[in-house]
């Protein structure tokens, strides 16, 4: 959600809070003026610094509390929000319809912010208007594994836990006065279509059940339900906004730029890959919040989509909460896209569609004279409203001080607290995957290796470990580190300048690399190869890391051992058939925790479980074009199709590793497993469905459940799946609608398929 190339009226273009609580300027034209924006700007930050209150509305000791029934707790929220809205003038109902809302002072409403993240972590918002701050008491937050890992874990339960915790860390800092927002931007549910994606690393993959299973159980948590679901009444403890509705998967390609991409996709495949995380998030997760994406689908901007937002969203789906735009995605509308004449239009559109707040400043530049024109009725504005009121009275902001509501007495020793940061080990532990283990060369002997060599750009980077959108981790732990732990004879190299690796200290490094019992390389990717608003644009490691890789494996004493972090796949096929490197781990961005859990994991404390959520695909990819969102390959034109539920061809690693009648028809599948190693440990069950031919477009195989098992060597277990025909066994027409086809169909854990027929 970064900041588009729009400028404001001081030509600046961006700006952050760095580490040091400075404040970065990039691409700046500073007038006269300025000098006077920049004074205002430090005072903001001092006062910001000093205060200790979190922001709230209807205060006991305000006289005109009592008069206003908004203020009275004990009316239903509509009747509160009915009357809040009818007090507003024009142009104040206006200043309520962007990120940074006015505060409305003859009412004692304080200045809210719409825009916190809270990713994998309460992290930095993007701009200086951020909703979180970590200027006071509080300074850091447990920082989590990036989404892709924790969703290898295939674990819906952890799942949970880790929103929970991001939840309770939120309203901490809220009620300790360090945020002027509770509604954070999160989660990211697009379907990780293309290994390319430079976002893909903030997602739970490539597989629609999975990512609609994520959906479900971080909304839940972040918001304060049961794991369940069903027992969160109208109080939010933080508000999660699943994103980017829809079809958004493409943010800087070849030129090619998310805020102007026309996403051509079939009703088939909006209906079984695109539609169902966001469909399972408002359903069943019950969210509070959406966010409609830059880009168009089929000609329309999604902002401005009114099938999108109001008919499907709001009417087929039943979703009651609010819809912001992505950052500045009103004004590309008419800027960049031309799909509005002019800015009004742009501003009539987004509101009749039933979008409710615009991240950026375009509704409070131009709503008013869309009004004026007659562009626009009052009336859209006010159902705007009265969502996003709505939604700030169910986070109890209008019931008084909000210490002394629900969720009030969460304290800052909530933040970073010791049960958090061994969740965030936890889940490290259990979404690391191992992806090559030749003669059982991990786990390493604790008493048979004296010395151990580490070498690669990532082996020492705290920054490599939280991903993108991460705030200050609470104690971070490198894979460095965390190995010295268990050697005290480590030495380190960092091998390459950086991770592009432009600067490969080849000699160095094989000369520690030949000294060593055995050696770790940590190498991959980071936020300079892959993120926000910049695509890759191949699946190879820098050409130096990969040359320094295979020098050490040839000259080391023992087979190497190769720790990848990295949020995308790689082809990493001279690693897998390079018999000198014995063992290959691939670790995400794992979080503060991360190379704690590498340490355990290498010398044999924690047995990984964890499964790939995305199918790591050959170069050769690369020659598809990354526009093309077809899901379905298409053999006459060589479109080998995407995801492991479509795609026909080479692989380097694999992913795995209704009505009422439909409510009845739900069977058990169950399935006796053992532990055949010599380890305990947790390793998910993963469900798959398939029809022995591909016929009109089914997916070659489609996973229909998954949940995790413990078990100690040698330990038997039964494992039971609930298996239900309408949602597993239906696929989509090329018109949309879904069907279930007769025929044989096979289910398969692992190796081991079974067959069922469906007969009508």
């Amino acid at each position: 959600m970064q900041q588009s190339s729009h400028t404001t009226s001081l030509s600046i273009r961006s700006f952050q809070f760095c580490s040091n609580n400075s404040v970065t300027f990039t691409n700046m034209k500073l007038p006269t003026l300025s000098v006077l924006y920049l004074i205002h700007l430090t005072s903001l930050l001092l006062i910001l610094a000093e205060s200790t209150q979190p922001p709230f509305s209807c205060d006991i000791s305000d006289p005109r509390t009592k008069s206003y029934p908004f203020c009275k707790t004990t009316l239903p929220i509509t009747q509160r929000v009915q009357d809040l809205v009818s007090r507003l003038t024009l142009d104040e109902k206006i200043s309520q319809l962007v990120n940074s809302a006015s505060s409305i002072p003859r009412l004692g409403i304080p200045a809210y912010q719409w825009w916190s993240e809270a990713l994998h972590g309460v992290a930095y918002s993007l701009r200086v208007t951020q909703g979180i701050r970590f200027n006071g008491t509080i300074q850091s937050a447990t920082s989590f594994p990036q989404v892709i890992l924790t969703a290898a874990s295939f674990d819906a339960h952890l799942w949970y836990r880790i929103a929970q915790a991001v939840g309770i860390e939120a309203r901490a800092i809220y009620n300790a006065g360090q945020a002027m927002g509770m509604t954070f931007w999160a989660p990211n549910i697009n379907i990780y279509r293309d290994p390319r994606w430079g976002r893909g690393q903030e997602t739970p993959g490539e597989d629609p059940l999975v990512s609609g299973k994520y959906a479900v159980s971080f909304v839940r948590g972040i918001q304060g339900d049961s794991f369940e679901g069903g027992k969160l009444g109208q109080h939010l403890q933080a508000s999660a906004c699943c994103k980017h509705f829809t079809a958004y998967d493409l943010d800087n390609w070849k030129g090619v730029k998310r805020y102007v991409f026309n996403a051509k996709v079939s009703l088939q495949d909006l209906a079984d890959t695109y539609q169902p995380p966001f469909q399972s998030c408002i359903q069943q997760g019950k969210a509070s919040g959406i966010m409609c994406a830059y880009n168009r689908v089929n000609g329309v901007p999604n902002c401005a989509d009114y099938n999108l937002l109001s008919k499907t969203a709001r009417g087929q789906w039943g979703f009651n909460g609010y819809i912001t735009s992505d950052c500045d995605a009103v004004a590309i509308i008419h800027e960049d896209q031309g799909y509005a004449k002019l800015p009004e239009d742009a501003v009539a559109d987004v509101l009749k569609a039933g979008m409710d707040v615009n991240c950026g400043t375009y509704l409070k530049k131009y709503t008013k004279s869309a009004v004026e024109k007659r562009k626009l009725p009052v009336s859209k504005i006010d159902r705007a409203l009265h969502n996003l009121f709505s939604v700030r009275i169910r986070l109890g902001l209008f019931d008084g001080n909000p210490v002394k509501q629900p969720y009030g007495t969460i304290g800052s020793d909530k933040v970073c607290s010791q049960e958090h940061r061994n969740l965030a080990l936890e889940a490290a532990r259990n979404g690391i995957v191992l992806l090559k283990n030749t003669d059982k060369l991990l786990p390493l002997s604790k008493t048979k290796t004296t010395s151990l060599a580490v070498i690669g750009p990532n082996a020492n980077s705290a920054k490599t470990l939280v991903g993108n959108y991460a705030g200050p981790p609470c104690k971070p732990v490198t894979p460095l580190q965390g190995l010295q732990s268990y050697v005290k004879d480590t030495r380190f190299h960092q091998g390459c300048n950086a991770v592009n690796c432009s600067s490969a200290f080849i000699a160095q490094s094989v000369k520690i690399a030949k000294g060593a019992d055995h050696v770790v390389l940590v190498m991959g990717l980071d936020q300079t190869q892959e993120s926000e608003d910049h695509d890759r644009v191949d699946l190879l490691l820098p050409p130096k890391q990969q040359n320094l890789i295979s020098r050490i494996a040839r000259v080391a004493k023992n087979p190497v051992i190769l720790v990848l972090l990295s949020g995308g796949p790689v082809d990493i096929s001279f690693a897998k058939n390079d018999q000198h490197i014995g063992s290959i781990l691939w670790a995400g961005y794992p979080g503060e925790a991360g190379g704690r859990a590498l340490a355990e994991i290498i010398f044999g404390d924690h047995n990984p479980g964890g499964r790939l959520p995305v199918t790591w695909y050959p170069q050769s990819y690369v020659n598809v074009p990354m526009t093309d969102m077809r899901m379905r390959p298409e053999p006459s034109s060589s479109y080998p199709g995407r995801t492991y539920r479509f795609y026909q061809g080479p692989k380097v690693f694999e992913f795995e590793m209704g009505d009422e009648v439909c409510e009845k028809m739900k069977y058990t599948v169950k399935v006796r497993v053992k532990n055949h190693g010599a380890m305990a440990g947790k390793h998910p069950m993963l469900l798959f469905v398939r029809q022995p031919k591909m016929v009109n477009g089914r997916p070659v195989r489609q996973l229909v459940a998954f949940q995790s098992v413990n078990l100690n060597a040698g330990e038997r277990a039964d494992v039971e799946f609930e298996l239900r025909p309408c949602e597993h066994l239906s696929s989509a027409k090329k018109d949309g609608s879904m069907v279930i086809e007769e025929g044989s169909y096979l289910l398969s854990i692992g190796d081991k398929e079974s067959e069922i027929q469906v007969v009508k």
